[in-house]
């Protein structure tokens, strides 16, 4: 089954699956039900990059009507991005920010519909989809964020092409996660998926072919993957749990190609059109915060928006050798 089968369904099908299978929806996996507030600080905070400062105007140009925009996002690269880079242009700009962060994926869209958060920026388009309609929260995404992608990561063989057949792959062992590495092997022709499958259900029921390489699947917990590299030829890994464990993201031998899993934030469909958005959304698409994310997060999988893409994508004809 091709892959551009594949994304074709990927937007409608989470509609169908329960949220307690779309596990990893952002970069931290706690699941401890807190919320930290940071404090709103006057002007530019400190540690801001320069650039940033310079893009945004020095005088109050912001809605008249929402001068104050909270922010939540979960603990981890969505904050740093906030603290870093976003809070400090807008705050040029002249506008109080509030940082509220979260160590789970439940709250955050509660607290947005609820009015305790303005805009959050933690999950993926798929998660949201199915949240809104599962809890009938009013929401929207606006834009994307830089997100670690899952990836293919060196085990005992250190290239793509070193694939043969008897091999073992490792694999996150919750649903969501190992459908992803099933579309990801399909898509390096490791594996053959049937036909017109549901690609975020999909499961080893679903592989038509396994043939080529007759792989053995080796499923973990995905925070034990890092750590199993050493017992299998490739592992699949978890973004967030390959930064976690020191491994680098430009390490991957292969990323997901789908843009389905790119975070991104979500407002009140009735605040969509609203200046203050569209402030937040041109503070995320600066080239300042272009350049500051190409400097602190390499390897991630960038907004479709920016048309930069660092995703290690081996040629199909490469991988199948």
């Amino acid at each position: 089954m091709k892959l551009t089968d594949i994304s074709r369904q990927v937007a409608t099908a989470f509609a169908a699956v329960g949220v307690s299978g779309l596990v990893l929806v952002g970069c931290n996996n706690s699941s401890a039900p807190e919320a930290t507030k940071e404090p709103v600080t006057e002007g530019a905070t400190e540690g801001t990059t320069e650039t940033a400062n310079t893009e945004a105007t020095t005088t109050s140009d912001i809605d008249p009507e929402h001068s104050k925009i909270v922010i939540g996002t979960t603990e981890g690269d969505f904050a740093d991005m906030v603290r870093n880079q976003v809070k400090g242009s807008l705050e040029a700009q002249g506008y109080e920010v509030e940082l509220v962060t979260f160590t789970d994926y439940v709250r955050p869209n509660v607290a947005l519909a609820d009015g305790d958060l303005d805009i959050n920026i933690f999950q993926h388009k798929p998660y949201l989809d199915t949240f809104k309609k599962e809890n009938n929260l009013d929401l929207v995404e606006v834009f994307q964020v830089p997100t670690a992608p899952l990836g293919i990561y060196s085990g005992k063989k250190t290239k793509i092409d070193e694939a043969f057949k008897g091999m073992s792959v490792s694999a996150p062992n919750d649903p969501s996660n190992f459908a992803r590495a099933l579309v990801m092997m399909n898509e390096l022709g490791w594996i053959t998926l049937k036909d017109n499958i549901d690609p975020l259900t999909a499961s080893k029921a679903d592989i038509a072919d396994n043939s080529k390489y007759d792989i053995k699947i080796v499923e973990l917990e995905a925070a034990q993957l890092p750590r199993a590299r050493d017992e299998v030829d490739f592992a699949i890994i978890n973004g967030n749990y390959a930064t976690d464990s020191g491994i680098k993201l430009t390490e991957a031998l292969f990323q997901e190609p789908s843009f389905a899993y790119v975070n991104w934030s979500a407002v009140k469909t009735a605040d969509k059109d609203k200046k203050w958005v569209k402030d937040v959304t041109n503070a995320y698409n600066s080239e300042a915060f272009k350049k500051y994310a190409h400097d602190s997060f390499p390897g991630y999988k960038y907004p479709k928006i920016w048309g930069t893409d660092t995703a290690v994508a081996a040629p199909v004809a490469e991988a199948a050798k």
